[in-house]
């Protein structure tokens, strides 16, 4: 079981008149990641409050706040508890990615698998040929799909340097792709934009890592935030219930019981941690703090007592 804390704080040089905000903070809750707790503390409190659920199946908060205000905190708590997730399939019993590919082909009027939406370009994964070119490298002739999306992977996560600070959420892709270095988002990105140039569907994953990993393990890249993934389809894959495989080009690994699924989306514009409008306020600081950890079998078994 994990516990996530994710706190932002907004300081602002001049009073905020007005403003209007939209979160994705709270976990997804399935069948191989249960939700046993959450709360969302917003100060100051907002008078006006809505939650509900996204298009994807995502939980989101949209708040306003009308009072003039000069700081914005906001603290999502929550308790998770995992289950094993895709580490043991079988990759090589997955369809030939050229038959995925053709499953994926949209014809007016024609019957269509929703998986297809994943295929697109999206504001943040436009068409980039060099990606296309790229990706393909990992999709020999009839290559089953799911052992082509781990080795893409791995060519992610060997040819681009993890970065802090090197792009901000603005750098276009091509420019993440020439420089080769990024944070997360950027491999998510990138691996994302080369699996649809190739005609395949992925979908971007938000959440968190394991801040302190188990004894005798590595630190992930990436746990002292935010963190994003992939999510490839692998349609009558055994083993996979839903047909999407997780992966996580800026660690290489499939994730499991270290990974925290907030939202997922077409990108990291449909599922934004926290964002908003704002009225007045002139600059501003921003300080974003994620701590994830695991908590101790008798922390455990009292909450589910």
């Amino acid at each position: 079981m994990l516990e996530v804390e994710h706190e932002t704080r907004y300081g602002y040089a001049a009073p905020v008149t007005q403003a209007q905000h939209l979160a994705y903070l709270k976990p997804l809750h399935d069948e191989r990641q249960q939700l046993l707790q959450h709360e969302l503390r917003i100060d100051p409190v907002p008078p006006q409050l809505l939650h509900d659920t996204d298009g994807y199946g995502n939980a989101r908060t949209l708040f306003s706040l009308n009072q003039p205000h000069r700081e914005l905190r906001v603290l999502a708590r929550s308790r998770v508890s995992l289950s094993p997730r895709d580490g043991h399939i079988d990759a090589a019993r997955s369809p030939r990615w050229e038959d995925v590919r053709e499953r994926l082909r949209y014809d007016a009027g024609a019957r269509y698998d929703p998986a297809v939406e994943f295929a697109q370009p999206s504001p943040f994964v436009p068409r980039l040929q060099a990606l296309r070119d790229y990706g393909l490298a990992s999709f020999g002739p009839g290559t089953p799909v799911a052992q082509g999306a781990l080795d893409l992977m791995r060519r992610v996560h060997a040819d681009f340097e993890f970065k802090t600070a090197s792009t901000d959420v603005d750098t276009p892709l091509a420019e993440v792709f020439a420089q080769r270095a990024g944070v997360c988002q950027d491999f998510a990105h990138l691996m994302i934009a080369a699996l649809r140039m190739a005609g395949l569907a992925a979908r971007y994953v938000s959440g968190y890592l394991l801040t302190i990993p188990p004894p005798g393990q590595e630190a992930l890249l990436g746990a002292d935030a935010s963190h994003a993934w992939v999510q490839v389809y692998c349609p009558d894959t055994p083993g996979l219930p839903g047909g999407w495989l997780e992966l996580d080009p800026t660690n290489d690994l499939v994730p499991d019981i270290s990974h925290v699924r907030l939202a997922l989306g077409r990108d990291y514009g449909d599922v934004t941690p926290l964002r908003g409008v704002i009225r007045g306020g002139g600059r501003h600081t921003l300080d974003v703090r994620v701590n994830t950890r695991r908590l101790l079998d008798s922390q455990a078994r009292m909450l589910l007592s």
